[in-house]
């Protein structure tokens, strides 16, 4: 939502964004100070003092990395939001294979390298990558027998003669599929995704992921931002007590006894109960750790994907480490976020190969969110709902939505020059 109040505003639009709660990015924000997360999990103890100072730290609700080369980077790099933020290249990223964490390799020199494959497959598996790194689905000359749109991704791994454990790494690791539903479907998405996988990786060495200092929390502070530079007005801590329709169409807000008058409305579902469906849920456990996890080489933040084959699931469990390097925790701290979809009565159970490897943890914070999805494109009511965040641990879904909601809103597909900031603009600050 933040994101497109910033986008619009830049467009000429006249935008006014409200937000419920006191601070911004309503789900997706960080906590800060350490006792306020105690509060909103209920442990009315508190954090022992063990924990260092409160206001060290900014723990995101909902976490998720960004990919260097992704949708998202490319948001902020045109609307020059990235001038409000410092970003770290994550450390590494790694998989989970029989119990233990493999490096994920993601260069030729790194495959050769890894414990993951004997030594026939890792040969294929250096063919299979060279063979998508050189694909071009506008060259006919790339693509080795291949049919972007109608050979599986399933016919392509027959092709390289890939086996199960690498087809498992491939797909969940470096495509970032959450379930195998993709084996079946045309390979070009698979190869598209591998390609930002290492495209992403080229551009830092380390992981395809960044990370900004101080919290996720930061990104829809930087978005309103652009939207106040331009015009946009913000309010914080402003209930939304009814949404106005005639005859079927949005016309205004009203909160506490004034209506403010729009043509057009975003929000999230939490605003608008009656106008979407639940999809499902999603467990996320923040954990506390005063060490590096184990196997990941001390990495002060890394991502660790099991794939749902490995522990007889349908969908992935995640895990993303941060630490006091990123200014989100006290000094020698670490935050662990486990996360999965919901797929069995007993959510915590299924997260337990993740928190096992976390061990051993000072505290948890368990919660379980509902998923919702709007029940219609929002052409008639005017009135366009956000689908609730996945437990996917990038934000490649999440622009999506952003760019499908631009694209209803606007009726023209969502163009990344759009977003450009306008040369003679006033930056609302000395040039820095």
């Amino acid at each position: 939502e933040c994101i497109l109040s910033g986008i619009m505003s830049v467009n000429g639009k006249k935008v006014l964004h409200m937000d419920r709660n006191p601070y911004y990015g309503g789900e997706s924000s960080s906590i800060t100070p350490l006792e306020e997360l105690y509060k909103r999990f209920q442990l009315l103890e508190g954090p022992p003092e063990t924990m260092g100072r409160g206001r060290d730290w900014n723990v995101d609700l909902i976490p998720k990395f960004l990919m260097a080369n992704g949708q998202l980077v490319k948001m902020l790099l045109y609307t020059e939001v990235t001038r409000y933020l410092d970003f770290k290249v994550v450390e590494g990223s790694f998989v989970y294979k029989g119990g233990k964490i493999y490096k994920v390799p993601s260069t030729e020199t790194e495959a050769l390298a890894s414990n993951l494959m004997g030594m026939f497959e890792k040969r294929r598996f250096r063919k299979f990558l060279v063979f998508v790194a050189n694909f071009d689905e506008n060259d006919a000359k790339t693509f080795e027998g291949v049919d972007p749109q109608n050979t599986s991704m399933r016919d392509v791994y027959r092709k390289f003669d890939l086996g199960q454990d690498v087809i498992d790494f491939t797909g969940h690791a470096l495509a970032l599929y959450r379930t195998d539903d993709y084996l079946d479907q045309p390979c070009l998405e698979t190869i598209n995704r591998i390609k930002l996988y290492s495209e992403s990786l080229a551009r830092y060495g380390k992981s395809p992921y960044l990370y900004p200092l101080y919290g996720l929390g930061e990104l829809p502070q930087g978005f309103a931002r652009l939207s106040a530079i331009y015009g946009g007005t913000y309010m914080l801590n402003k209930p939304v007590d009814d949404i106005i329709m005639e005859n079927g169409k949005v016309v205004g807000v009203k909160s506490e006894g004034e209506v403010a008058r729009c043509k057009q409305l975003i929000c999230d579902p939490s605003y608008v109960p009656d106008r979407v469906r639940k999809a499902g849920q999603v467990i996320r456990i923040i954990c506390i750790l005063s060490h590096p996890i184990k196997n990941t080489n001390d990495a002060n933040s890394c991502q660790i994907i099991i794939p749902q084959n490995q522990v007889n699931r349908k969908s992935d469990i995640y895990v993303c480490m941060i630490s006091y390097a990123h200014n989100v925790a006290a000094q020698g701290k670490y935050i662990a976020i486990a996360s999965t979809t919901v797929e069995t009565a007993e959510p915590e159970k299924e997260v337990e190969p993740a928190l096992e490897l976390l061990e051993p943890i000072d505290q948890k914070f368990v919660a379980i969110s509902d998923l919702y999805e709007p029940i219609d494109d929002g052409s008639e009511s005017q009135v366009f709902c956000s689908c609730s965040y996945d437990a996917t641990t990038h934000f490649e879904t999440t622009c999506n939505d952003i760019k499908d909601i631009y694209k209803r809103m606007a009726g023209s597909a969502f163009d990344f020059e759009n977003m450009k900031r306008k040369q003679n603009d006033v930056f609302g600050e000395a040039d820095q």
